[in-house]
């Protein structure tokens, strides 16, 4: 078992407890920020809301490609220091850091060339378009720093360093949350600068979270120096992150498709079904951060110790995590189902609203466990480089289980079957997930049969 790992070592349901709870405050300082961004906007006015509801499916694609990145570094971290070369580990983390940087170089020029033919094809108005051009012109420029600051994040929590990559989100958390009243609608005598201003603050907060990330790496493990990367295998390395990281972008890109296609086909049944969808889902957002940041620290766990051969460990991450995701989503689905009148009134006052917004509490809330098997199930297969089976799950999930279920259903049971759509699509994908990752975490990797011995 390897020394130079540290989640090798001690509590499997203690590493747990440690890992995900700074990873749930990260993931809902995070969260806070659409809230926060929102709501300033909102005060600039009707079309410049319009201008975001466009611009959002952009920066979560954006996002997933992040993710996927930091989720590739992460895995082939944590697999070398679980096998004990250290020197291998810090090797594909310099180069994890200059390959997200390139890869948010070559993104950022793209968007910014292809902004216009994008948002025409999105059919954005001509009178949003100047609006759109001026938040993600500086969003477009600044995608290398926000590519760079997940790569960084990626190379800390494959060191099992969760506080840490904790307080990188909360650095780019609070730096919006000052500057966004500050640059959108202006403070002490300053006009700010509209919606442009919330793609500056966006941009200056993951600045300031890269000089944070670099100064915790630097006190972590691993250290940043890109001159180690002269040694290493270009192609090996780069074949590496994206065996990982490509799955991965696409896996998290697929549910907000998912959701995108079932609110259109909610938009059949009137304004009040789609905004109790929307409203519920804001509060369904918050009462998931706990598997959020489960499935966010479940890799570097089982990563380090698939790497270093104690497979029996590995399992016993995944079972326990398995548990949580059952006995939290359950526990939370009662909550939600009684009160869910309560938190529909927090939103809107409107009775229309509020029926729709708790049917759909009614029906969706007994998925989370589903859902939280899921994307946990999702975290460890990226881990143990079976980042294929990851995204095909997740598009299975979606595409032959969410989307058919609500399309053929509608006509019947109307919003009853876009909410049971999103219901039955968790419980089946979290069944399957858990198979397939339990059928692979019992496999001894190098020979493809089931161990026996541990």
């Amino acid at each position: 078992m390897s020394e130079t790992a540290k989640l090798t070592r001690g509590s499997i349901r203690g590493h747990l407890v440690t890992q995900t709870a700074p990873m749930v405050l990260g993931v809902a300082a995070i969260m806070s920020v659409g809230l926060i961004d929102a709501y300033f906007i909102g005060q600039l006015g009707a079309r410049e809301l319009a201008a975001v509801a466009f611009i959002f499916p952009i920066t979560i694609a954006l996002s997933s490609l992040g993710v996927g990145v930091m989720v590739g570094i992460n895995s082939v971290i944590a697999r070398a220091l679980g096998e004990g070369d250290v020197a291998r580990a810090e090797r594909r983390a310099n180069f994890g850091a200059v390959f997200a940087l390139a890869t948010g170089i070559l993104m950022g020029a793209a968007l910014y060339l292809l902004l216009d033919p994008l948002f025409r094809l999105m059919q954005a108005s001509d009178a949003l378009l100047p609006l759109i051009r001026d938040y993600m012109r500086p969003y477009a420029l600044g995608l290398p720093v926000l590519l760079l600051q997940m790569g960084l994040n990626g190379v800390l929590r494959g060191q099992g360093e969760a506080r840490k990559t904790s307080l990188v989100s909360l650095t780019y958390a609070a730096a919006n949350w000052v500057l966004d009243p500050l640059l959108i609608t202006g403070a002490f005598g300053f006009e700010g600068f509209g919606i442009a201003g919330a793609a500056y603050a966006t941009v200056l907060g993951f600045a300031i979270a890269v000089l944070v990330a670099l100064f915790l790496i630097h006190t972590s493990q691993l250290s940043i120096n890109p001159a180690t990367i002269r040694h290493i295998n270009f192609g090996d390395s780069s074949a590496a992150i994206l065996r990982v990281a490509g799955p991965a972008a696409f896996s998290n890109a697929i549910n907000p498709i998912g959701l995108s296609v079932l609110t259109a086909l909610l938009a059949s049944q009137g304004e009040a079904a789609v905004a109790g969808f929307g409203a519920a889902g804001r509060l369904q957002s918050f009462a998931t951060v706990p598997l959020l940041g489960l499935s966010g620290s479940i890799g570097a766990i089982v990563g380090q110790n698939w790497g270093a051969q104690a497979y029996d460990r590995a399992r016993r991450a995944m079972f326990e995590a398995a548990l949580f995701c059952v006995g939290y989503g359950l526990i939370m689905a009662v909550v939600l189902f009684f009160t869910g009148d309560w938190f529909a009134r927090f939103f809107t006052e409107d009775p229309a609203v509020v029926d729709q917004f708790s049917r759909y509490l009614a029906i969706a809330v007994w998925g989370y466990a589903g859902f939280g098997l899921l994307i946990t199930a999702n975290g460890a297969l990226n881990a143990v480089d079976r980042a294929g089976w990851a995204l095909v799950q997740s598009a299975a999930r979606v595409f032959l289980v969410m989307l058919p279920f609500g399309w053929l259903l509608r006509g019947v049971w109307g919003a009853e079957a876009i909410y049971g759509a999103e219901l039955v699509a968790n419980i089946v994908g979290g069944a399957a997930a858990t198979f397939i990752v339990w059928r692979i975490l019992t496999r001894d990797p190098k020979s493809g049969q089931a161990k026996t011995k541990h």
